[in-house]
C-alpha cells in the first residue's frame, strides 16, 4: 500500500474527500517527527511507541582492509509496535 492508497482508505472510513484525507495523514505524520525530532515518545494506544534512540559508538572493521575503525555514534528514530498490533499481524 502506497500513500495514494492509504489516503483512499482514510477518505472512505472517514467521510473525507482524498485530498482532506492527505492532508490529515501530513499532520500526524508531522506530529509524530516532531514529537520525536524533539526527544519525546509517541505513543499510539493499540499500534505502538516512536521514540528517538542512540546507538554508542563502536569499533568495526572496514570490510576491504580489514582495518579496525570507530563507528560514531548515531541517533535515529525507532518504532516498537504494540502487542495487540503484533498478534494481528502474526494472525491471531
Amino acid at each position: 500500500m502506497n500513500r495514494k492508497d492509504l489516503a483512499a482508505k482514510v477518505a472512505d472510513r472517514t467521510d473525507l474527500d482524498p485530498r482532506q484525507a492527505d492532508a490529515a495523514i501530513d499532520a500526524v505524520l508531522e506530529a509524530i517527527m516532531a514529537g520525536v525530532t524533539d526527544g519525546e515518545r509517541v505513543s499510539l494506544g493499540g499500534f505502538g511507541t516512536f521514540e528517538r534512540r542512540t546507538r554508542a559508538a563502536r569499533a568495526g572493521r572496514n570490510p576491504q582492509t580489514g582495518e579496525p575503525i570507530t563507528i560514531a555514534a548515531t541517533v535515529a528514530p525507532a518504532f516498537k509496535p504494540a502487542s495487540a498490533f503484533k498478534q494481528s499481524v502474526a494472525g491471531g
